[in-house]
């Protein structure tokens, strides 16, 4: 029998996969999330995007192996390290620990979320713009009752990177019975969307999180990188409108 975790995840893990010109994703582990019991497994990924003077911007960290450090060394010099919602924080302290000359950023509420795991400072994301990189990187912070999710957009290589904003599960990956509770939380791969659980805390927020969508649509981007389950090579700017034509309709 397949074992759940090589079955759901994208080998090869820890490692750098480029996408892009100076933008590269590393698949992590799985992780189990959801209610206290049963909990889906997740599969898990980040963004590495290498800005001027080769500093790295490290999105959503995952596990940090000794070989995935040696590969980012190689690449250039962490200097962000980005929790960009409250839900993605677990591996920063690790990666903090192992680069200390990196800032932290962090999404709004992630303190509340993480507890005493993040125990240090670190400035919040709460703005569009005022960050170390701008001129290369967009910033669009969207707020919701439950949490604040901070999407980000680098123009140069066209790639939009989400976190928690769409999942994509593929059903092949998970099996029975997660590929129902998928189905019915409007996540499953061909169709993945914003969890509709997460579509209610932003009720008050509609019109709000409307014309973010709105704005991202507008960026063009080619591929949209998400931190769960497939994400979009190509034809981003049709993935969103498609994704979320529940909002925009």
């Amino acid at each position: 029998m397949t074992d759940v975790h090589d079955r759901v995840t994208y080998p090869p893990l820890n490692t750098l996969k480029p996408v892009a010109e100076n933008v590269w994703i590393v698949d992590g582990p799985m992780i189990r999330f959801g209610m206290p019991w049963p909990k889906m497994p997740f599969s898990t990924r980040m963004t590495v995007i290498r800005l001027e003077g080769r500093a790295l911007f490290i999105h959503s960290p995952t596990l940090l192996t000794d070989g995935l450090r040696a590969e980012v060394e190689k690449i250039g010099e962490v200097r962000h390290i980005v929790g960009p919602n409250r839900i993605h924080y677990w591996w920063i302290p690790e990666w903090r620990a192992a680069f200390p000359e990196a800032d932290v950023w962090l999404a709004p509420r992630i303190r509340e979320q993480a507890k005493d795991r993040i125990d240090f400072d670190a400035p919040e994301l709460t703005k569009k713009t005022g960050y170390p990189w701008d001129e290369e990187i967009k910033t669009l912070p969207v707020a919701g009752s439950f949490m604040t999710e901070v999407e980000f957009f680098h123009p140069t290589s066209r790639t939009l990177i989400l976190t928690d904003f769409i999942e994509n599960f593929e059903p092949k990956k998970l099996g029975w019975p997660w590929t129902w509770l998928a189905r019915a939380g409007g996540v499953l791969d061909p169709n993945g969307s914003m969890p509709r659980d997460m579509r209610l805390t932003f009720s008050r927020q509609r019109p709000q999180l409307k014309g973010a969508i709105e704005k991202m649509i507008a960026w063009g981007p080619e591929r949209v990188i998400m931190a769960h389950g497939r994400w979009y090579e190509r034809n981003g700017a049709a993935e969103l409108k498609r994704s979320f034509r529940w909002l925009l309709d």
